[in-house]
């Protein structure tokens, strides 16, 4: 494995900012990608003027074909008009074409610059937090992309132009003008009335559907074990009652939204109507020509439409809302590891001091201080009853426990300060619930990074796993199907395996390794810890079975999630062995004294037997 170049850090080293700069952002992480365009906004801006101030273009065509044209007979007036007419539209088209595109550009390049750190964010909120949904993230990039390259932001560019329509048509009558004015009070109110009726349908509608889809794909993922016991229809008697909850939500959004834009409808019409009405009486009553007449209401219409498409986006523009807030909340509450910071490759140096892990919704934590200090290149087997916290131990170790307390160091550095994608590579673990991908068996075992065969085989053969693959159709590059279903328990324990110590890293971790494996599996992960021994590795054993503890330098013994027992093995043995002693001396004496059978004392600890 390649050690990181010279320019590292020493253990405890800070880096310094520069002289001048900024130490907290005065800006969120998204409203900060949001500012990086906003050059391209006010691209947007100026061709949103552009095409608005030649949106009048029609209306002055038949200002000037009613008022000019018919009266004046004039066939090259009208020839000369329409050209004219022609060219505008052609650029107002052009400069609306050119906004769209750059609003659909600024829509890549916005996901480009956070989709990672939203998939970062968002596997770090899953795996800190245990949200039920962690591609929800994504479909809130998705919801905020989406809006800025729709109709939506464009009624923002073209809503502050209103007034001016509304301006030309005071100049056009009072009247009008007024009348304008008055629908567009109307349309704003209407706009209010939807979103004090619709944003909470809408929300709870949008939540239902998000959980019910989560709720049946967790159920999906163990088809097997539903189909094989029967415990399809009780399954499905859930889901139905969650469909019809998100039906419901759905119903009553989808009413909500059907009542204002009903509404919405109804005064647009009656505004169409209404304008052309009033110009056909100012018209009549000498005040205004039959030209005016129909531009007013063509002008009257497109100083509405803003308002009216403000009314119909309403509800994009509100889940886009919520949705740049969750994002924020997000982006801000994950922490942002500097990607500058390298350290040298670690020894395999392990010390856990005063480990608390709690969990939600649980008084006392799994683990309640744990600590214990231990070598580069010894064997550590971790033992103790069910539930007494190993397999929360081997998380805490790797740092991937949600809100441990304590602190787990590697070479006196504590994990939490290391850039995971460049710890990941000196760290192999293997949990207790095996966990493989779609993918081929060599891209499993080389965790799907750049596959390298002598490294893949190393791994196979130290997991003694490389004949057994070389007896499959493909070898190694054998498909093994979604979450390793063309697999028995013993292969993919196997690869994990293999995956774990891909790379030999400096520390490895595993969760009941030899639970699937048969004498020639485990003898084969003796060997394997043996290997890994040999070359100064640091592995961490968890496990029931006795047998394996013989491979032991260092035991750690959990009891209710307390430290019962640490230090060498031949030492918690045989202090394990006086207790079991004392307990049977004291057992025996209380029999002998007593005229009911005393109760027996508890049997050994698994592994703790003489």
């Amino acid at each position: 494995m390649s050690t990181p170049s010279s320019a590292t850090l020493s253990a405890g080293a800070t880096p310094v900012p520069a002289a001048g700069a900024t130490v907290q952002r005065s800006r969120s992480p998204l409203r900060e990608a949001l500012w990086s365009f906003r050059r391209e906004f006010v691209m947007v801006g100026i061709f949103s003027a552009i095409a608005n101030l030649l949106m009048l273009t029609p209306t002055i065509y038949m200002l000037n074909v009613y008022d000019r044209v018919m009266v004046s007979g004039s066939d090259l007036t009208l020839l000369a008009v329409s050209l004219i007419c022609l060219f505008l539209l052609g650029t107002m088209a052009l400069a609306e074409w050119t906004r769209s595109r750059v609003l659909v550009r600024l829509g890549m390049r916005l996901d480009e610059m956070l989709s990672t750190r939203v998939f970062n964010a968002s596997f770090e909120d899953y795996l800190t937090s245990a949200s039920k949904a962690p591609t929800r993230a994504f479909n809130e990039l998705i919801q905020v992309r989406q809006f800025l390259t729709g109709n939506g932001i464009f009624a923002l560019f073209d809503a502050p132009w209103a007034p001016i329509y509304i301006a030309v048509m005071f100049l056009l009558h009072p009247l009008l003008g007024w009348m304008a004015v008055g629908f567009a009070v109307i349309q704003a109110a209407i706009a209010w009335f939807g979103h004090q009726r619709t944003v909470k349908p809408a929300g709870d509608a949008s939540r239902a559907q998000t959980d019910e889809q989560v709720y049946l794909q967790g159920k999906l993922r163990n088809a097997e074990v539903l189909e094989s016991m029967g415990m399809v229809g009780n399954l499905y008697r859930r889901w139905l009652g969650e469909h019809q909850r998100a039906l419901d939500a759905a119903s009553t959004a989808h009413a909500a939204t059907a009542r204002v834009s009903a509404i919405s409808k109804y005064v647009r019409h009656a505004q169409q109507s209404l304008s052309l009405g009033a110009g056909a009486l100012l018209a009549i009553d000498g005040q205004i020509s039959i030209g005016a007449m129909i531009a007013a209401n063509v002008l009257m219409t497109r100083a509405l439409a803003p308002i009216d498409m403000l009314v119909s986006s309403w509800q994009g523009f509100i889940m886009a809302r919520d949705s740049f807030r969750k994002l924020e909340e997000l982006l801000e509450g994950t922490s942002d590891t500097e990607p500058a910071l390298r350290r040298v490759a670690p020894r395999g140096d392990l010390a856990v001091q005063a480990v608390v892990a709690p969990v939600a919704g649980r008084a006392e934590p799994i683990l309640k201080g744990i600590s214990f200090e231990v070598k580069a290149g010894s064997v550590v087997v971790v033992l103790g009853p069910s539930g007494s916290g190993k397999s929360t131990l081997a998380r805490c170790i790797m740092g991937i426990w949600p809100r441990m307390g304590g602190e787990v160091l590697l070479d006196g550095l504590p994990l939490r300060g290391w850039n995971r994608n460049e710890l990941g590579p000196y760290l192999g673990y293997m949990p207790q619930d095996v966990e493989l991908f779609d993918g081929t068996i060599a891209e499993n075992i080389a965790r799907f990074g750049e596959v390298d065969s002598t490294k893949v085989i190393t791994a196979a053969r130290c997991a003694g796993l490389h004949e057994m693959i070389l007896r499959f159709p493909k070898g190694y590059d054998t498909p093994i199907g979604e979450a390793g279903s063309m697999l028995s328990g013993g292969q993919r324990q196997r690869i994990a395996l293999a995956r774990a110590v891909y790379d030999e890293p400096a520390l490895i971790v595993l969760d009941e390794p030899n639970a699937n494996l048969d004498d020639a599996g485990e003898a084969a992960l003796a060997q394997t810890v043996q290997q890994l021994k040999a070359k100064g590795k640091t592995v961490v054993l968890i496990t029931h079975r006795p047998g394996i503890v013989g491979l032991a330098d260092h035991i750690v013994l959990l009891q209710d999630g307390q430290l019962k027992a640490s230090g060498p093995r031949d030492a918690v043995l045989a202090g394990l062995r006086a207790a079991q002693a004392a307990a049977q001396a004291a057992a025996q004496a209380a029999a002998a004294t007593s005229p009911t059978p005393p109760i027996p004392p508890a049997a050994p600890l698994p592994g703790t037997s003489a």
